[in-house]
């Protein structure tokens, strides 16, 4: 008991790690690269970006107050399902976006160089420049490379702030409530809400490229997000159909070293009774399968789909309650 103790405490210290590691990474990620590019990627901390730009003030101070109202408004209508890691991770966003606001300042990290002085410079040249806040230095952007580099940064934080047990709060509580009443799926109601803040930055600054570059993060974020909740490994459930059976399954169990499920199913042209087996494998072991079903059943059917979650035994742990 005093190791399995031991263990779970290792656990929840880890995973409170992992939300203060990713808020500093997320508060990294919007001041150093968001923020000096006007991007709006969703979320609160996406429209505090804009409104900081237009109506200076900090952006971790536009996001607390949105915050705060969001997480009692959720707590009241949605019950208390965020939690003290979600507390937690909004107050150390708060905190670091602040601290990284006075000591740094809104500088982006990715530049072609930063001009203290324009006079003199082509006009074409100019329009191609971004002012720094609260400075009379202008830099000379690189959207592209900024945004990947964002998109990582962010999904990273984030992934890591999910995989702690913990949820992102903000915006999202607007998509869950909006839920609860419209019972329009969660994922539509996040992307009207993200894409309506992502709109904001062209509202305010008649740029089309900030939006189209935003969207462009939200995208890499997202993937990035996934290989740190899951890993780069990646799954296929196979459906084979096969009149060879045994040497099939054979091939599974013994070559490959996998489990499967056998069904006995009816094909619908001709009424015929067929096997079908049911078999999850990573990528290289599928690839060892259709090389060799040619070979042991030319007629056989197989049906590849993508498996975004595999757990049980062969593969990742059950989570614990």
């Amino acid at each position: 008991m005093n190791a399995l103790r031991r263990e779970q405490v290792g656990k929840q210290v880890f995973s409170y790690f992992l939300v203060f590691l990713g808020s500093v990474l997320f508060a990294v990620g919007d001041v150093m690269f968001v923020n000096p590019y006007r991007l709006a990627p969703g979320g609160t901390y996406g429209l505090a970006n804009v409104l900081n730009t237009v109506w200076p003030w900090r952006i971790g101070f536009y996001a607390i107050c949105m915050d705060i109202p969001l997480l009692l408004i959720g707590s009241w209508i949605l019950g208390p399902k965020f939690g003290l890691k979600t507390i937690l991770s909004t107050i150390l966003i708060f905190g670091a976006t602040v601290i990284l606001e006075s000591t740094w300042g809104y500088d982006p990290l990715i530049h072609n160089g930063i001009l203290s002085d324009i006079s003199g410079c082509d006009p074409y040249f100019m329009q191609t420049l971004v002012q720094i806040q609260d400075t009379n230095r202008f830099f000379v952007p690189d959207y592209f490379l900024n945004t990947l580099i964002s998109g990582a940064i962010y999904g990273i934080a984030i992934g890591m702030i999910f995989k702690s047990g913990s949820t992102s709060g903000g915006s999202d509580i607007i998509s869950m409530i909006a839920h609860k009443y419209t019972k329009i799926s969660l994922g539509t109601l996040t992307l009207i809400v993200d894409s309506c803040i992502t709109l904001t930055s062209f509202i305010a600054f008649k740029d089309i490229r900030l939006p189209i570059y935003s969207i462009l993060l939200i995208v890499v974020e997202s993937k990035i997000i996934d290989i740190v909740i899951e890993g780069f490994k990646s799954y296929k459930t196979a459906f084979i159909i096969t009149d060879n059976i045994k040497e099939v399954s054979d091939f599974i169990l013994n070559d490959l070293q996998r489990g499967g499920t056998c069904f006995t199913g009816m094909g619908l042209y001709h009424g015929a009774e067929r096997k079908m087996i049911y078999v999850t494998l990573n990528r290289s072991e599928l690839v060892k399968l259709e090389g060799n079903l040619r070979y042991m059943d030319p007629n056989a059917f197989i049906n590849v789909v993508e498996s975004s979650k595999i757990m049980g035994l062969g593969f990742k742990a059950l989570p614990e309650q």
